[in-house]
């Protein structure tokens, strides 16, 4: 089927449905050390955003991935092609939002909803502090437009966090660089510039925060703000340090979702 070419969506294991939903610059591989904890009674659903990992880079339409209601529509169509039936979904950074929006567009369709340092807004605005000013933004989209595998690399042992494991941050950097440079700095615009606070509100689905401790993209203060305005909510604090807990401290992060599903 189209779709499910298109995002090059795997599925194995039996049980209830849980989709796990990449972040910004890396596909579905981040979930490795995830999935196999949940395999034995659930049905698992992976897959790559488009313009990510092995996804069909022809269906890239700048148009319509313009916005992450274009990422939202394609988790969707997901769900619909494989006939899911009140699937868990769990999304990374970005993905978060994105499935708070398809979530909103759907609200009877998920049974809950897993937030994996997510950020409704990454600049402080308002008296809101997501954690970066604008100058700060233009900086980094500029890095990523001028010379985006310098970024890559540079950025990712910070991101990660983990100095006492640096082959996290190599692999890291290692999976940004498969991203096609243009598509990686049209992506970083539209995950660094939307501001998803409006729809926080509107989320009507069971949802778990997993924050780490020490995260340079989604700061405390901004996951506790998503779970202040998401009615059904609760938030969880890890240990683990860096923006990707699901590859830095696997056990943890499972332990979290296995506890509120």
């Amino acid at each position: 089927m189209e779709v499910l070419k298109r995002n090059n969506v795997k599925v194995f294991g039996k049980g209830r449905p849980i989709i796990f939903a990449h972040g910004y610059g890396l596909d579905q591989h981040m979930w490795q050390h995830i999935t196999p904890a949940f395999a034995d009674n659930h049905q698992i659903i992976l897959f790559d955003h488009v313009g990510a990992g092995n996804s069909d880079i022809s269906s890239y339409d700048r148009t319509k991935y313009n916005s992450l209601h274009g990422y939202a529509a394609d988790v969707l169509e997901i769900c619909e092609t494989l006939k899911l039936e009140k699937p868990i979904f769990v999304g990374h950074s970005v993905s978060a939002m994105i499935g708070i929006l398809a979530a909103i567009q759907k609200p009877h369709l998920f049974e809950k909803i897993v937030l994996i340092g997510p950020s409704a807004c990454y600049l402080n605005r308002d008296g809101y502090v997501g954690g970066f000013n604008q100058e700060d933004v233009e900086e980094l989209l500029t890095s990523i437009d001028d010379n985006y595998l310098n970024w890559a690399t540079t950025m990712a042992p910070a991101l990660m966090r983990n100095a006492d494991h640096p082959e996290l941050a190599l692999e890291l950097a290692k999976t940004f660089c498969k991203v096609k440079p243009e598509i990686a700095s049209h992506f970083a615009r539209v995950t660094f510039l939307t501001d998803n606070r409006s729809h926080l509100n509107k989320v009507k689905v069971p949802t778990l925060i997993i924050q780490a401790s020490d995260d340079l993209v989604a700061p405390v203060n901004v996951g506790q703000f998503i779970k202040d305005n998401i009615s059904d909510s609760m938030m969880v604090t890890l240990k683990a340090t860096g923006h990707f807990p699901s590859i830095s401290a696997p056990a943890e992060t499972i332990r979290a979702i296995k506890t509120f599903i």
